[in-house]
């Protein structure tokens, strides 16, 4: 691979970790100060700072590198998007080492399975997340969104001193 190698993680929620990446992406010969990195958000938000970085640091003969597809991109539509970018920037992708040669027959089958997979993937997460909420609701522990506020020892009884709080 010639030009240089700009690396991309991503994990969907604040409480993952981004380091089996980012060691996945040094292991892989991405240099650390060339990862970019987004944290709580999903693939299939295409308003990643994050991405939008790496991309723009990507110059022709550059590779991105992503550890899996799924990093990247999470329906198969913003997956070729970005591919089709960067094939018009003459920037390659590697995803987990192996490059994604668009014009290859063989090459491109692959990458829209990968896609595909990635996009299902998604949908089967967020069906049970819904599957889970429904099961939680009709059990009585989902009351909607929490209130942002907590109250001190005491507050309530200030707040109310008839103790309806």
């Amino acid at each position: 691979m010639t030009g240089l190698l700009i690396g991309y993680a991503r994990v969907s929620t604040n409480d993952q970790d981004l380091t089996g990446q980012k060691n996945a992406l040094v292991a892989l010969g991405v240099a650390p100060e060339k990862t970019f990195t987004d944290q709580g958000l999903t693939g299939a938000n295409r308003a990643r700072p994050g991405l939008r970085e790496a991309l723009a640091a990507c110059r022709d003969g550059d590779t991105l590198v992503v550890t899996k597809l799924d990093r990247l991109a999470r329906s198969l539509r913003d997956a070729k998007d970005i591919v089709d970018e960067l094939t018009r920037r003459e920037v390659k992708l590697s995803i987990g080492g192996s490059v994604h040669d668009p014009t290859d027959p063989v090459g491109r089958i692959l990458f829209n399975v990968l896609a595909m997979v990635a996009e299902f993937e998604a949908d089967l997460i967020r069906a049970r997340t819904r599957e889970g909420m429904a099961v939680a609701k009709a059990k009585g522990r989902l009351r909607g969104k929490q209130p942002k506020l907590c109250s001190a020892p005491g507050l309530m009884e200030v707040l109310d001193p008839l103790g309806r709080g």
